[in-house]
């Protein structure tokens, strides 16, 4: 492919100079005849010359055009044709370049079948016989409390007998328990008319399209009607039935009743790969149907595109005619009739923000699930975060965080601990004592310390961290930059500093320095508190040992005959004064012999 003009084959140079500059759709087709991209275009012409007349920067597209080895195009009348034509081919097909729908998995719909006594249940399979499905429902307790509510209300037939009325006239079926148990009127022995069930299908009908208020405000006229004529127990039995109605209805997450017949869409990226679509139809001012799903993306799309892509996909799979669609942002999509919204306020702000609620809790959902299968994707999605705050230039895959311990200036010490992919490598640790400075310099201290790790790291030829973290401010970051300088290292310098309740609260990075807030709870806050946590621990517990041995080392002192090595072996195998104080003389004789064991013992119990 050559930087300006055209692909070198003057056989797709021809068809594009060809292509007309109306509506369409267009297929890249490989060598081997096979469609590896599906595209719409306002202008044909246009739009395919714009694959072949410039470099691009992303890879992917580079390689698509590549492989593009013929073209075929299709002319509709409108960029809404386009669009329609565009999504069906994508599913036909399934394009290799082509965004996607990554959840393939069929979720369960309702069925009301289309025979003489209808049934109602759930299934997987669509089959073009004339029933009517709802859904599909990809929250399935949902489904489930619709078909509750539909078995409380109607005895509905739960048999699969062959109810034709030449069947039940001839006597054919005997009634089975549902029947005995009231769940059923018994239509195969004639006890209900094909009228009287035919009535209670429709309702049905009417509820599984969510109009539950048309069936709740018709119960309530008919038990109204039934009590002023005296017949309490009818009366009774419809306002049982519409209580079940207006419990359902309360459920239904109703918004405003003056909201009708309008869908809801809402959109969440997950870095270069994946965005998650949150779709909601509102009927009566109740959510009738929810569903999230997932797109891959192929070639960088963006967030427009990916909407527009998910709005006509939905639209068509729950074969909606709602005439007004909310959205985050406005959106150019080639709908005719139809009023797009993007809500500031009110009862249409509230379902947009549920919809991006919904959206983002999927999207959380999604990422605990893979990082179960793959406890590795959390770690790098961590490191991705770190990155995207801090601007660096690669993943911090090796973290190294430094801290100093002392107390009044005695028994100066430092830690330095090692986090690999997000995850400690204690085997990394390193611990230093103070040699240099005197008195309690922490700055000092640090340079000391960074000096000695990393001088000796590129003696030794062995990895340099991706990023360095001080256990401190400004002052301590300033003293790692100034050893880095002198030893022409460039490692990105970060500081993690405490609230007054000595709680981690920022993280600091640059030069200037910039706070960088982290909200509590995250992942990200917990790995920061976690590594400042950790090389605390390890400076700390290093200091307290030295403390311990120089306490024992001058109780030792005292006892003459005891030279540095028996305070050596002392140390070692008792590791405090305690336990050499309360050991047996065989203990003692057996590190240091039976002469030093006895001065030891005489000095301490005089």
């Amino acid at each position: 492919m050559e930087k300006q003009g055209f692909h070198s084959s003057d056989y797709l140079k021809g068809i594009v100079q060809n292509l007309p500059e109306t509506p369409g759709i267009y297929q890249y087709l490989n060598a081997e005849g096979t469609i590896i991209y599906v595209g719409k275009a306002k202008n044909l012409k246009r739009r395919v010359y714009s694959y072949f007349s410039k470099e691009h920067t992303d890879g992917k597209t580079r390689v698509l055009v590549s492989k593009i080895a013929d073209i075929k195009y299709i002319v509709v009348n409108t960029e809404e044709d386009a669009l329609l034509l565009e999504n069906n081919l994508i599913k036909k097909y399934r394009p290799r370049y082509n965004v996607l729908l990554k959840d393939d998995k069929t979720y369960p719909s309702i069925c009301v079948q289309n025979e003489y006594f209808p049934r109602v249940f759930k299934t997987r399979k669509i089959i073009k016989n004339g029933s009517s499905y709802y859904g599909p429902y990809s929250h399935v307790p949902s489904m489930l409390a619709v078909l509750d509510l539909i078995k409380h209300l109607y005895p509905l037939r739960t048999c699969n007998l062959n109810l034709s009325p030449e069947n039940i006239s001839a006597g054919k079926f005997n009634v089975c328990l549902e029947y005995h148990i009231k769940n059923c009127a018994g239509p195969c022995i004639g006890a209900q008319t094909q009228e009287e069930y035919a009535r209670n299908i429709q309702e049905v009908h009417e509820i599984l399209k969510g109009n539950t208020k048309d069936i709740s405000r018709e119960l309530l006229a008919q038990m109204n009607k039934l009590a002023a004529e005296m017949k309490f127990e009818e009366a009774q039995k419809l306002k049982e039935k519409y209580m079940l109605v207006e419990s359902f209805r309360t459920r239904s997450e109703v918004v405003s009743n003056t909201l009708h017949n309008i869908d809801v869409f809402s959109i969440e990226e997950d870095d270069e790969k994946s965005a998650f679509i949150n779709y909601l139809h509102i009927t009566n001012g109740a959510i009738n149907q929810a569903f999230t799903f997932e797109y891959k993306k192929r070639l960088n799309e963006s967030k427009e595109e990916l909407l527009a892509l998910g709005i006509v996909e939905m639209r068509e799979r729950y074969r909606s005619r709602s005439k007004e669609i909310i959205l985050p942002f406005p959106l150019d999509i080639p709908l005719n009739d139809i009023k797009v919204t993007i809500p500031q306020k009110g009862d249409k702000k509230k379902l947009l923000d549920l919809s991006l609620l919904n959206v983002k809790q999927y999207k959380i959902d999604r990422l605990k699930q893979t990082e179960k299968l793959n406890p590795e994707q959390r770690s790098i999605r961590l490191l991705k975060e770190i990155q995207q705050e801090l601007h660096l230039e690669k993943l911090p895959m090796q973290i190294e965080c430094f801290d100093n311990s002392n107390i009044q200036g005695t028994d100066a010490v430092a830690a330095c601990v090692v986090f690999i992919k997000a995850k400690p490598s204690k085997k990394d640790y390193r611990k230093y004592n103070i040699k240099t400075v005197e008195g309690a310099d922490d700055y000092a201290s640090m340079r000391e310390v960074v000096y000695r790790r990393y001088e000796r790291a590129i003696q030794e030829e062995t990895p340099l961290p991706d990023l360095i973290i001080t256990d401190g401010g400004k002052g301590q970051m300033e003293s790692v930059r100034q050893v880095l300088e002198e030893l022409k290292l460039n490692i990105p310098i970060a500081g993690l500093a405490k609230d007054r309740k000595h709680r981690t609260s920022e993280l600091l990075y640059g030069f200037p320095v910039q706070t960088i807030g982290l909200k509590q709870g995250t992942p990200l806050f917990r790995l920061m508190e976690q590594i400042q946590n950790e090389v605390h621990r390890f400076a700390i517990t290093f200091h307290k040992q030295k403390r311990s041995k120089r306490q024992i080392a001058s109780a030792l002192d005292e006892i003459k005959g005891i030279g540095e090595k028996s305070k050596t072996a002392l140390l070692k195998e008792f590791k405090s004064l305690k336990r050499i104080k309360e050991a047996s003389i065989e203990e003692l004789t057996a590190v240091v012999g039976s002469a030093k064991a006895k001065i030891i013992q005489k000095t301490w119990n005089e």
